[in-house]
């Protein structure tokens, strides 16, 4: 029963992260359909309004609290709590936290409020990037990994990412005034 438990963890964790990173763009479509003019504003807002919603209620929030209930289920049939698996539900409830955040930027534009800019919800959208990587990462290695070099590792990939970010708004800077 243990395996069929897992396997399901994972098809939701799978989903569930698909949909935050998914959100995440269109909250930049929706954030940059701010910029057009009307008539077109208006029907790329209530065409992304759709698309969030059926997104994020549809298939975010179910696969978010069903890898929850997966997951205390293996743990629970587990019976123990190794030290590898309280780091991985400190993000876990870290990623929860993130969860949330895209929670209130959902309910700001479903009510047409645009706090972040799409530049800034580019580098928010990484931040889900980093907590994949992070859990991954210590439940494919476990004990075995370091401490040390696991911290650095993920800060490295910390400072790519964000590199990448970088240079990706160059480029898109760059292409803009041509």
């Amino acid at each position: 029963m243990y395996l069929y438990i897992k396997a399901l963890h994972i098809i939701f964790i799978v989903t569930w992260f698909s949909g935050m990173f998914y959100i995440v763009r269109l909250f930049i479509y929706n954030t940059e359909a701010s910029e057009k003019t009307e008539p077109a504003k208006s029907i790329l807002h209530d065409q992304y309004r759709i698309m969030i919603k059926r997104l994020w209620m549809g298939i975010t929030w179910p696969s978010g609290i069903l890898t929850l209930i997966f997951g205390s289920w293996m743990w629970y049939m587990l019976g123990a709590l190794p030290g590898w698996l309280i780091i991985k539900l400190c993000f876990v409830l870290g990623l929860f936290c993130y969860h949330f955040s895209l929670q209130h930027i959902y309910t700001q534009q479903m009510k047409g409020v645009f706090r972040w800019s799409s530049q800034q919800l580019r580098i928010w959208n990484e931040v889900a990037t980093i907590f994949l990587v992070a859990i991954v990462m210590l439940v494919s290695v476990k004990q075995n990994m370091s401490w040390a070099w696991g911290l650095l590792g993920l800060a490295g990939f910390v400072i790519i990412l964000m590199s990448a970010i970088k240079i990706y708004r160059r480029l898109r800077e760059n292409n803009g005034r041509k």
